[in-house]
């Protein structure tokens, strides 16, 4: 959910799944295990399933954020790969946190549900969210010093991981690939894959696929191809963020 509310009141009501949202303007007030809570631009909320709680708007300008909602098994299939072993559901501590890395993970990760974004990308900011949120959970410094042991990979163990990720994503067939697929081709967790990944070439795994798919554009538009069938969904804007110049001019200048 993406919404800007002024005069709305939102019933005391509650959610099956794990709720998080980040602030982005004004001033949201909410009543939440059994105190009163604000929420203010570059806040997060957090609720857990089942906590019950309202909403309006705290200031007469009224308040717009962001939310995604999150079935527990998500968050914990995440935790568990973070750990090296079986989550319990976590439970957030408090109900509004400062940490402006979560916002931001939260933000990103809305935005590539929302909008164009490639199944790797969007699993890539969902594990992000799930590492940032746990955190701010009950036992967190317990799960953290777990994870840490668990995710340790031997320096040859992350070459051969990150290699075989690399050869993977050159693979014409992982277009539609997610964290857990690139995970299955490293032979190990899916945080431990994009780490390894990431320390190696510099770059994270869907940033990667994104050269390669710019590459192939590249390629094309100098052999001829029509910018139509070169460029696909957002291609254009990360053309020219990476070359500095459109596909049609440099199909243009190719010719």
């Amino acid at each position: 959910m993406h919404a800007h509310f002024s005069g709305h009141v939102y019933h005391r009501h509650s959610h099956e799944t794990y709720s998080l949202g980040v602030t982005e303007s004004g001033a949201q007030g909410f009543t939440c295990r059994g105190a009163g809570h604000v929420s203010t631009a570059g806040l997060v909320m957090a609720f857990n399933p089942d906590d019950p709680h309202d909403g309006h708007a705290a200031t007469g300008n009224g308040f717009t954020y962001r939310m995604i909602h999150m079935t527990p098994g998500v968050l914990t299939d995440m935790l568990a790969d973070l750990a090296g072993a079986p989550a319990a559901m976590p439970l957030f501590a408090a109900p509004v946190i400062t940490d402006p890395a979560l916002a931001g993970a939260v933000r990103r990760l809305h935005r590539s549900l929302t909008g164009p974004a490639t199944p790797l990308e969007r699993s890539e900011r969902l594990a992000a969210v799930a590492a940032l949120a746990a955190r701010h959970s009950a036992g967190a410094g317990h799960a953290s010093r777990q994870g840490a042991g668990a995710a340790g990979l031997t320096a040859r163990d992350r070459a051969r991981a990150a290699a075989r990720v690399r050869a993977f994503l050159s693979d014409g067939d992982a277009a539609q690939a997610t964290l857990t697929d690139v995970a299955e081709a490293a032979g190990c967790s899916r945080f431990a894959a994009y780490r390894a990944f990431r320390s190696r070439f510099g770059l994270s795994p869907s940033d990667y696929q994104r050269q390669l798919r710019l590459r192939a554009a590249r390629r094309a538009l100098a052999g001829g191809a029509a910018v139509a069938d070169a460029d696909q969904a957002h291609l254009t804007r990360w053309f020219r963020r990476c070359y500095g110049i459109t596909p049609g001019a440099y199909r243009a200048a190719c010719g």
